[in-house]
């Protein structure tokens, strides 16, 4: 795993429909509710307060700091301003797939099926490839996630049931703490 790290002019990735971008303060409060929407957050442990809802975004806002890249704020141009986000991410965690970069994304549901969380995440992946250096970008989510790996797939990620763990934030007997892992390579003309 290969990524930059130190303070560098922000990278801002622009679609055909969305704009991923740095965060900003008001996008907080959109962000918090989201992290409380029970069909959002269906497959995470539980709905997020407002306040930990901040201290996730001030997560992402450091891992930005640290690494030059995180989980981008998704805007759809002249819709939207916030949507969530979908970005790259160094995991915290320790398994067998660590140290790695994962992809990943969390969309506000009045933004579900428009093919946004896909269009972002190939932005996301192209970034991690051609400008980061990455050579493996993998995503993790629960068995019954089936849209989220939905995503993957179409992104060309593929599991392997070998890969499949338990996630070791969650206790066991925990019933999300099973996880499926994806993989993606990066391609020899990247």
């Amino acid at each position: 795993m290969r990524a930059p790290t130190g303070h560098q002019e922000p990278i801002i990735l622009t679609t055909e429909r969305l704009r991923l971008r740095p965060w900003r303060p008001e996008d907080l409060p959109r962000f918090a509710a989201l992290n409380a929407d029970p069909r959002v957050m269906e497959h995470f442990p539980k709905l997020l307060t407002s306040e930990e809802s901040d201290r996730q975004a001030a997560g992402i806002a450091e891992h930005f700091r640290r690494h030059a890249f995180g989980f981008w704020a998704v805007e759809v141009i002249g819709v939207a301003d916030f949507v969530g986000f979908v970005g790259l991410s160094i995991p915290t965690f320790e398994a067998h797939f660590t140290p790695c970069v994962e992809i990943g994304w969390r969309l506000a549901f009045d933004h579900w099926k428009h093919g946004y969380a896909t269009e972002a995440a190939r932005a996301a992946v192209d970034c991690g490839f051609r400008r980061l250096g990455l050579a493996e970008i993998v995503a993790f989510t629960v068995p019954a996630n089936r849209r989220s790996m939905a995503v993957m797939q179409r992104l060309g990620m593929t599991r392997s049931p070998a890969d499949d763990f338990d996630h070791p934030r969650l206790p066991p007997g925990h019933p999300l703490r099973r996880h499926v892992l994806y993989r993606l390579q990066r391609p020899s003309e990247a």
